[in-house]
Formats: structure tokens, C-alpha cells, sequence
């Protein structure tokens, strides 16, 4: 299904107003994340699992809404093993198992459970793994770097880690505006690293192909300036762009308002991040490499075509 074929939309004419759009939500979102300091999951500030098995069925829910009555608000709650066994992670605090137990006991008392296991997440551990969770996605970017650039040419390869930072940045101070609305559960815990690094992979296929395009097009179109060039690659991969986004969006919306607290953040992370991504692809990436061409390797890209599209 074709829903944009055979466009000549001129997008290197809007890259300075959505330029404007994507500063202007990074330094909004910096302001936020500044005075209001997001708010990290067990994972990477320390806690505590229990794990519990009641004698008669109850859902997820049920439990969620028990556990945060007894003051464990921003608890993790999974099924795991024979029905009927959970395993909460809760904040930690001075004797939680004791805590959470005994509250259990008062809310399910025509329901006895059984504590199988108590594993603790210190907070040094936590604080590590949250710098593990940053150099993950730092190799990454380094890493696609070095494959772009030896695949296609520096200025790609440079142009796409823009992207990808842009992409990074913007996808989670908008998790953070939308974790302090308090619409979604959106505690940054493993589960959106996981969805960071997916974003990151979608991203940069999206460039990719973008760039494959202008590679062959630069041979099929001599004679005409890299903007033109850069503008018919849009064009002419813009219809898949949409398709996939489009049906992995819908996909991730269903995920977001089925899938449960616990895959809320995982699905709201990669439902904007896809967005973002191919965003970026189009009005970050390629102006970059436009203007690396220009101003750094000093080749004409077509300084009447950008005048006409800036105009």
C-alpha cells in the first residue's frame, strides 16, 4: 500500500523551523528534568523482590492495587511460575518484606500465602547499573558510527549520530513531561532502556535507507545539486517510512492501552521514539549532512536550490 507515492514535497525548506521545534522541546524538557528530577525504578535505585505464592487465584491487579493500599506505591508486580505466584518489587525500606507481608495478611485474609524468596537490589548496585545503562547506549551510538562511516563516509556516519542523539535526548525528556502528568506509569527502569535501544536500532535503519538512496542517486542524478538529491531520497522512501511506522505504531498503542501497568513504559517509550525517529531521520539527519557538506568538506550543495527552499 502506497499512501505518499511519486511526493515532491520540498522537506529541506522546513529544517529550520522543526530545527526550532526540537531545541526548543530539549530545552524545555532539560528545565523540567532539572526542577523536577525524574523518577528512576527499583531497578536503578535499589529495592527489594519478593516473591509469593496465595492458595486461591487473584489477578494482577488486584494485588497491584493491595500492594500500593499498604503504602508500596511504586511497586512491579509479575506473574511468574504455578498460578497463583507473584513477584512484587517494591522501593526499599527498613523491614518491607515484614511489611509488605503482615499488610497482605490484613487485606487477603481468606487467602494465605507463602513468601518463597527475598532478594534485595542495593542502592550501589542500582547506581551502577544506571551508568551501565548510560555506556550501553553510548557504545551503541560509537558503534553505529563506525558502521556508517565505513559503509557510506564520515559525513553520513557523523549526520546519523546526530540523529541518533537528537532521538535519544528528545524521546526521554518527553517520557519525563508524560511521568509527570502522571497519565502512563513511566518510572525509567530497565524496561525503557530495553525501548531506548530498540528506538535506536529503528532510527538508524530509517537513516539508513534514506542515505542508501541518495548513495544511488548521487550516480543516477549527476549534475544536480545535493539538495535536490537529498530531497528526491526523502521523497522516494517517505511511503515506506510511513507504512512501517505506521503499523508498528498501532501495534505499540494497543501494547500502551491493553498491555498493563507494567508494559506502559516499554510501549509509550517506543511509540514516541518511533516517531522521533523517523522525524529525525528526515529533518535532522539529512539537514546535517547538507550543511557538513557545505560548511566543513566546502562542496556546493546547491546554494540557490537552499535559498529557493528556505524561501
Amino acid at each position: 500500500m502506497q499512501f505518499f507515492d511519486k511526493t515532491n514535497i520540498d522537506f529541506v525548506a522546513k529544517r529550520k523551523i522543526l530545527l526550532t521545534v526540537s531545541l526548543s522541546t530539549i530545552v524545555f524538557g532539560l528545565i523540567l528534568a532539572f526542577v523536577f528530577p525524574p523518577k528512576f525504578g527499583i531497578d536503578f535505585t535499589g529495592g527489594t523482590e519478593v516473591g509469593i505464592k496465595f492458595e486461591k487465584t487473584m489477578s494482577t491487579s488486584e494485588l497491584r492495587t493491595a500492594v500500593s493500599e499498604i503504602g508500596f506505591e511504586s511497586s512491579e508486580i509479575k506473574t511468574f511460575g504455578a498460578e497463583g505466584s507473584f513477584l512484587i518489587r517494591i522501593a526499599d525500606s527498613d523491614n518491607a518484606p515484614e511489611l509488605l507481608k503482615s499488610g497482605l495478611n490484613n487485606k487477603f485474609a481468606d487467602n494465605p500465602h507463602v513468601v518463597l524468596k527475598v532478594d534485595k537490589i542495593g542502592p550501589k548496585i542500582g547506581n551502577e547499573m544506571r551508568s551501565q545503562a548510560f555506556l550501553a547506549i553510548l557504545f551503541s551510538a560509537i558503534v553505529i558510527l563506525l558502521y556508517l562511516a565505513f559503509r557510506f563516509e564520515f559525513s553520513f556516519g557523523l549526520a546519523a549520530l546526530v540523529a541518533l542523539v537528537h532521538d535519544i535526548m528528545v524521546t526521554f525528556l518527553i517520557v519525563i513531561i508524560f511521568q509527570k502528568t502522571g497519565i502512563f506509569s513511566l518510572e525509567i527502569d530497565q524496561t525503557i532502556l530495553a525501548a531506548m535501544l530498540t528506538v535506536v536500532g529503528y532510527s538508524i535503519n530509517d537513516t539508513v535507507i534514506i542515505f542508501d538512496r541518495v548513495r544511488e542517486n548521487r550516480d543516477l542524478m549527476k549534475g544536480k545539486s545535493l539538495v535536490s538529491i537529498f530531497n528526491r531520497s526523502i521523497n522516494e522512501t517517505l511511503s515506506r517510512s510511513v507504512n512501517t511506522t505506521l503499523t508498528t505504531e498501532i501495534v505499540l498503542l494497543v501494547l500502551l492501552f491493553f498491555g498493563g501497568p507494567t508494559l506502559e513504559g516499554f510501549a509509550f517509550t517506543m511509540f514516541v521514539g518511533f516517531i522521533v525517529g523517523t522525524y529525525s531521520s528526515i529533518f535532522i539527519a539529512t539537514p546535517f549532512a547538507l550543511w557538513y557538506f557545505n560548511n566543513v568538506k566546502k562542496i556546493d550543495v546547491g546554494e540557490n536550490d537552499m535559498k529557493t527552499a528556505t524561501a
